[in-house]
């Protein structure tokens, strides 16, 4: 594994570690971004940390890391939502500005393409024996 591929790796892991623990030690703040379309806020914070949880721990682990980041990918893109409802409702999120939001999106993909490419199998190595 290249230097690069273990350093992406080393944020994503980073990126879930801490952002699952966000959703138990800033359960409040994280509910406030939740859509009022999805039922059940507290519930929906508190899933998706235990599986940012679980996600990034299997990225510890060869043999489940392919496996933790189609899981974390798919997590990603289920809550995409909550950024298109900050940018549709900014008024509810006085704190943070404008541009902050508009530059979530482009995060988002950014992530996307960084769990991908280093939780993928990597190339093969040319020779075989």
């Amino acid at each position: 594994m290249s230097r690069w591929r273990v350093a992406g790796l080393a944020f994503v892991f980073l990126w879930f570690a801490i952002g699952g623990v966000a959703h138990f030690a800033l359960t409040e703040t994280e509910m406030r971004i939740v859509p009022p379309y999805i039922p059940w806020p507290r519930a929906a914070v508190l899933v998706s940390g235990v599986l940012e949880l679980l996600g990034a721990a299997g990225l510890l682990w060869r043999p489940t890391r392919r496996a933790a980041g189609i899981g974390l990918f798919l997590l990603t893109l289920a809550v995409t939502p909550a950024h298109f409802y900050m940018l549709q409702r900014p008024e509810l999120f006085a704190g943070v500005p404008y541009w902050a939001l508009v530059v979530r999106l482009p995060v988002q993909v950014a992530l996307l393409a960084l769990i991908a490419w280093s939780t993928s199998a990597g190339p093969k190595n040319a020779v075989s024996r």
